[in-house]
């Protein structure tokens, strides 16, 4: 039930005006419902003689109104018999009576249809605010989940919600207005009869509650299994050529067949729990019926009761009324908490703690402040999840303008130092400051919007040219990005697509070559024009032409701006204003490149590697 209230406060709540007014006509249904049957009830009792009394007009205000009433309607019916005969009263009622229920079934149908825009409003929200969190979190969230498990969360969680939880919040609008409404007249009608209800319904809502009750804790586990699922089908799609060129189809096939039918298992086992709803419900509800007919007719036999043969049967039909909206309702329960499950696992993303926040008095820099582009790192401590320190007391300054080089092993912490200036990261200890600001000093989206970032792997969107290239920049003309493409050797490859700029690149940019992936990278950076550029191994996976191609672009782009070199080619870097070694986390080494083959130590060694 917290759950419930959670999830309603949290996205139910921008549609209360909807729930206003499918409470309303809810309310009118069961009206409507309710007093069609008590209109045709007294028309037959005095129709079929059962009822003989003779009665005169009372005037308002003689007696009590609810008796004033009912002797006047039995009057005003009576009156009909006798001057137009039994058959045209009859079908004078039976038009009142469709009439009724026209006006039921449109009330119905409205309550209906402000109830929709909930369910699907809702379930929109929910996809909306579930990818903005995604977009928002930090790398290292990710880190720790599987992406097809996250995406199992965005399609199969919020679809489940959709069929169970929003589903199910028109029924708790609607049913549980039905079932006061006839506990309501069945209390007028005979108050014995209905304590004896008020008895039997709690004892058949305990059952189907034990029934439901390990629904919510299943479904949460078929959830994380289809999470699974996902994961491993992502995982083989992205690594297929890796398991054909290993002959690991068969092994793949066992893992992913394991996984499916863990799956099957705890799926026949919510389903078939969800399918003893509807059944259990009826029989428990016959038995109900059963009972009350067996006690209710006793006290007619006996005399001992306040009601006649016709309002009992008034009573039944009503009652049998109050058993459709409390199956339904026990179906919701069911129901919920196969939704709940999914909501808590959505929620896990939703909730979770985003340590990249905005300062809460961002500064703002002018375009002609005197050290855009600067970058200075003091005595920085970083490690990963509190494990050894990758970087390890490490102080840069880079002056504006200025080309430095990361070099290094792998794993020597270059990759890391840079992702923490533009904020993918925070440092344990010391300070990143960019233009004299410290980088938490900044929003995280204005501090990002100084940089421009080409890595080793050029992330491609399945999408055109042009759309690729002006990622990021929504304003850009074409002019802007044939511009961008030209200088970063682009444009002639892409004007000899068939469609030139409007040419889709394939998934990932999966039609593209090593090389002409990595130069729409560059003009994409070329179009931000950022005053900082931070290039991550841009050429390392390129062969010997489309390096050429691609260093030339980059020596244009990187023209007038300050740049971070992360190399392993070191032939790329031998030009670069500064030169930082790397070893274990610590700038070991720092200087021009013949200063540092001078010095005959790490930057030497690694040289002479790449030379042999």
């Amino acid at each position: 039930m917290k759950d419930l209230l959670m999830f309603i406060r949290r996205f139910a709540r921008p549609y209360k005006w909807n729930v206003v007014w499918s409470v309303v006509f809810n309310f009118l249904t069961t009206f409507f419902t309710l007093f069609s049957f008590a209109f045709i009830m007294p028309i037959l009792r005095i129709l079929f003689q059962i009822d003989t009394t003779t009665y005169n007009y009372m005037e308002w205000g003689s007696a009590d109104v609810k008796d004033v009433l009912m002797n006047n309607f039995y009057w005003y019916v009576t009156t009909l018999i006798d001057r137009f005969g039994g058959s045209s009263t009859l079908a004078l009622m039976a038009v009142f009576l469709i009439i009724g229920t026209f006006l039921k079934v449109i009330t119905a149908y409205l309550s209906d249809y402000f109830m929709i825009p909930l369910r699907n409003g809702v379930v929109r929200d929910i996809r909306n605010t579930l990818y903005r969190k995604i977009v928002s979190l930090p790398i290292g969230f990710y880190t720790h989940e599987r992406k097809g498990d996250i995406m199992s969360r965005l399609s199969g969680d919020v679809t489940e919600i959709e069929v169970s939880v929003a589903a199910s919040l028109a029924a708790l609008v609607k049913q549980p207005i039905m079932i006061i409404g006839c506990l309501g007249m069945m209390l007028v009608i005979s108050w014995k009869l209905t304590l004896f209800v008020f008895v039997l319904l709690p004892i058949a809502g305990w059952i189907m509650g034990s029934v439901g009750k390990k629904l919510k804790a299943k479904s949460l586990r078929a959830q994380e299994l289809l999470g699974t699922i996902l994961s491993t089908t992502e995982e083989t799609i992205g690594g297929l050529r890796v398991v054909k060129a290993f002959n690991a189809e068969k092994q793949m096939e066992r893992m992913f067949g394991a996984e499916t039918n863990e799956f099957l298992e705890v799926s026949n086992s919510i389903q078939r729990r969800y399918a003893l709803a509807h059944p259990m419900s009826e029989f428990l509800g016959t038995i109900a019926i059963c009972i009350v007919l067996w006690f209710g007719g006793t006290l007619i036999l006996d005399g001992t009761s306040m009601i006649d043969a016709s309002s009992f049967i008034y009573y039944m039909v009503i009652f049998y009324s109050l058993i459709n909206p409390a199956k339904e309702l026990s179906k919701v329960g069911y129901t919920i908490q196969k939704g709940l499950a999914a909501l808590k696992r959505i929620d896990m993303i939703i909730s979770a703690d985003n340590p990249i926040k905005d300062a809460s008095k961002p500064v703002v820099l002018s375009a002609k402040d005197a050290e855009r582009g600067s970058i200075r790192l003091k005595d920085v401590e970083f490690s990963y999840d509190g494990e050894r320190k990758v970087i390890n007391n490490v102080s840069l300054e880079v002056k504006p303008g200025m080309t430095v080089a990361l070099v290094g092993q792998s794993g020597s912490g270059k990759s890391t130092l840079v992702d923490l200036i533009p904020r993918f990261w925070d440092v344990n200890k010391g300070i990143v400051e960019v233009d004299g600001h410290n980088v938490k000093e900044y929003k995280v989206n204005e501090l990002r919007s100084l940089m421009g970032n080409v890595n080793q792997e050029a992330i491609l969107f399945n999408d055109t040219f042009f759309n690729n290239i002006a990622f990021g920049t929504p304003n850009a003309t074409m002019e802007q990005v044939e511009a961008a493409a030209r200088i970063a050797n682009a444009y002639d490859f892409i004007m000899a697509t068939p469609d030139g700029f409007n040419t889709m690149v394939g998934d990932r940019g999966g039609r593209l070559s090593g090389g002409q992936r990595q130069r729409i990278s560059i003009a994409r950076a070329v179009l931000k024009n950022p005053p900082i550029l931070i290039l991550d191994e841009a050429t390392s996976a390129l062969d010997t032409e489309s390096e050429r191609l691609v260093q030339e672009a980059l020596e244009r782009l990187m023209r007038d701006r300050t740049t971070l070199v992360v190399a392993h080619r070191l032939s790329t870097i031998a030009n670069a204003d500064l030169i930082c070694v790397m070893h274990d986390g610590r700038i070991v080494e720092r200087g021009t490149h013949d200063e540092l083959i001078a010095l005959n130590g790490h930057y030497r060694r690694l040289v002479e590697m790449q030379q042999v």
